[in-house]
């Protein structure tokens, strides 16, 4: 039994090595000037340097993408929970005509690339002037992150009993008092895995946020994308743009791990 479980765990410890084997290489080339990235292999820098981190500091389109990013994927996961929490909790609670058809055809929305609603979106905002602002990409966003959310949700709350509700409007509770103070805290694990996948989707996702941004909201993502000079790529600068842009995903995992354990748990995810 010993040796078993020595074997299994060498084989995940080699497991968690090759999955961080990436990263260590990404902070490894942020920690080295350009003329040692191209010039020499090594496994850890040479002439270490914070260089590059401050660019990313003192350069105002890099951290103002930071700033950007953060304001809108915050601002995206917000309206898209806003939206999905009312929806989920009537696909959970009432039969109504075409439920079923409505419900997928929402989750359709989800399946088609962002690449299809690219060019509406940037005629549209570029029409109603919302083009190159935050919130042009934030409702952009949410027509990916509420289908996802609603269906996510949507499990969590059929599992709470309908006796619930009828309980508490018994006791004199109104629908958003019942809501905020009774309900919520029940799917605050569905809740938890809702936000994790609308953040991660809207902070990683490129096409949208570079199409529809052009200066003053231009996002991190598409900065990174943006660096391409007449002496080529700036890699150590790329590099630690990399490293912070795990920095916040990271951070949200970490604040709702415990709701995300629990969500995979119980919801239908």
């Amino acid at each position: 039994m010993k040796k078993r479980f020595n074997k299994s765990a060498l084989i995940m410890g080699l497991y968690i090595l090759f999955l961080m084997l990436p990263i260590y290489w990404l902070i490894n080339m942020s920690l080295k000037t350009n003329n040692e990235i191209l010039g020499t292999f090594s496994l850890w820098p040479q002439n270490l340097t914070f260089a590059n981190y401050m660019v990313i500091f003192t350069d105002p389109s890099w951290y103002w993408g930071y700033i950007n990013s953060i304001i809108y994927v915050v601002m995206n996961t917000v309206i898209s929970l806003a939206v999905a929490l009312p929806a989920a909790y009537a696909f959970s609670r009432y039969n109504f005509m075409g439920d079923k058809h409505l419900f997928f055809w929402l989750l359709t929305n989800r399946m088609a690339p962002p690449a299809v609603f690219a060019l509406p979106f940037f005629q549209l905002y570029s029409s109603v002037g919302l083009f190159d602002t935050h919130i042009a990409v934030a409702l952009a966003h949410t027509l990916f992150n509420v289908p996802l959310a609603v269906w996510i949700l949507e499990g969590f709350m059929r599992g709470v009993p309908k006796e619930i509700d009828e309980t508490a409007y018994i006791d004199g509770y109104g629908f958003f008092r019942f809501f905020a103070k009774i309900f919520t805290p029940l799917i605050a694990s569905g809740i938890g895995v809702a936000a994790f996948f609308c953040f991660m989707f809207s902070w990683v996702e490129l096409l949208l946020s570079r199409t529809l941004t052009a200066v003053d909201a231009k996002s991190i993502a598409a900065t990174m994308t943006r660096t391409v000079s007449a002496s080529g790529l700036d890699w150590g600068v790329l590099s630690a743009a990399g490293v912070l842009t795990i920095i916040p995903g990271a951070l949200v995992i970490y604040f709702v791990r415990h709701h995300i354990a629990k969500g995979f748990a119980l919801g239908r995810v």
